[in-house]
């Protein structure tokens, strides 16, 4: 059995047929038999858009994998830096790679100046840290102009260091900004989620140091969301990148697509969610009117898994860790309550929805003190590493500039008339 496709236009009885490569086909063929005639796929959840070696997804089996190795052994046993060497250059790295990595990201976490004092702290009081963040990374394209040299391997792997390095500096920056505290300077004699801990939280101490159970659980999350295939913002990354734009500018739009609330706001409503219920006694009530259609079941269900997202299951775990050292929550109680009545319900089991990575993580950055706003910047700062792999990546295989088709339904040619003549 040959692994194609047959295509026939009914109206001349023509017919084409078109290999399957790597589980698609390819789009060009067909228009060679419907030459203007355009697949209609308005989100592009049917199309790929992108051959990529980076993230493997597998949505019906709870699949995800970075460069082949299972989410489940990375979260167990790397740490995000090492993990974020792997999205950017394809191989775990050695010992004297990952020193090298680590010190090249350590030594470039200061901002500039007057990337803190002339424009962040030109915001309002009271802006969003997602909006300082978003304009700050776009305005970093004018401090660092060799970023423009995109063919140029050196510059490339400077604006990737600088990139990766500065972005917790910035997020944090941007949240005491919002809150009215100091700016507070990176440490580099610590590791890179300690670092961003002390930007956040460090206020008279000499040395801030954090409770390690708090860094490791930081360190799990950005593994889980360093990378997600095509997802909206990475596309967003992708899109502009074929433009030749800079990796700040291409990253600014990257992290405004995360600014919406579809994309990373989802664990906020999560947290939303569970305080409306606010009690055990109302789980039962709030799976009728879910199944009724009044209101949505947050964090549960997913674009792409039609299984239990695997990032869930580890992501579970690393919440009980927090909470032996923060202290109950009882909103955790509500979840796993939601979760286990959810999951013997047949109406939630027969549609597959399974909670997401959301559904716990919200709870985790709640109880380490982090502000809603500051859920998507959580999301940013880990995804950088696999925006910039995709970014890379485009570049490597000479993308054409993204233009997609559309299916015109305006009116049809019309005569112009003068504005008096308008009824």
């Amino acid at each position: 059995m040959t692994d194609s496709v047959t295509i026939t236009d009914n109206r001349t009885g023509e017919s084409i047929e078109i290999p399957i490569d790597n589980g698609g086909v390819d789009a060009r063929q067909w228009s060679k038999l419907l030459p203007g005639t355009w697949f209609f796929d308005p989100s592009f959840s049917t199309t790929a858009a992108a051959e990529s070696a980076i993230t493997e997804l597998d949505g019906e089996n709870g699949i995800l994998r970075y460069r082949g190795y299972p989410i489940e052994d990375l979260a167990e046993n790397s740490t995000y830096l090492e993990v974020a060497y792997l999205l950017i250059h394809g191989e775990l790295p050695t010992q004297t790679q990952f020193d090298e990595w680590v010190h090249e990201i350590t030594y470039h976490t200061f901002i500039h100046e007057n990337v803190r004092k002339r424009f962040m702290e030109g915001f309002h009081h009271d802006a969003h840290p997602m909006g300082i963040l978003v304009s700050t990374l776009a305005a970093l394209s004018t401090f660092y102009p060799d970023a423009k040299n995109i063919f140029d391997p050196d510059s490339r792997h400077k604006q990737i260091i600088r990139l990766i390095a500065k972005m917790p500096t910035i997020a944090a920056g941007a949240h005491r900004h919002s809150v009215g505290m100091p700016f507070v300077y990176p440490d580099n004699s610590l590791d890179f989620c300690s670092n961003f801990l002390s930007m956040m939280w460090k206020v008279a101490e000499p040395h801030y140091q954090p409770d390690p159970v708090l860094v490791r659980a930081l360190e799990v999350l950005f593994i889980l969301h360093a990378d997600h295939e095509q997802n909206c913002s990475t596309t967003a990354m992708r899109v502009v990148g074929s433009a030749h734009a800079d990796p700040y500018s291409a990253a600014a739009a990257a992290t405004s697509a995360l600014y919406g609330p579809r994309h990373g706001g989802a664990n906020e409503a999560v947290i939303r969610m569970l305080g409306a219920i606010g009690s055990l006694d109302n789980v039962d009530d709030y799976i009728k009117r879910v199944k009724a259609g009044e209101v949505r079941l947050q964090g549960f269900g997913h674009r792409v898994y039609k299984n239990y997202d695997p990032r869930a299951t580890i992501i579970k775990r690393t919440a009980y860790e927090v909470f032996e050292v923060t202290g109950h929550n009882d909103l955790l109680d509500i979840a796993l309550k939601l979760e286990e009545v959810a999951l013997a319900d047949d109406y939630f089991v027969s549609r597959k929805l399974y909670p997401n990575v959301d559904f716990y993580s919200g709870l985790i950055y709640q109880a380490m003190g982090f502000s809603t706003e500051m859920f998507p910047v959580l999301f940013a700062i880990p995804r950088t590493a696999g925006w910039l792999a995709h970014w890379l990546e485009m570049l490597d295989q000479d993308s054409r500039i993204a233009r997609p088709r559309q299916l015109y339904t305006g009116p049809e040619v019309r005569a112009y008339a003068p504005i008096d003549a308008r009824s």
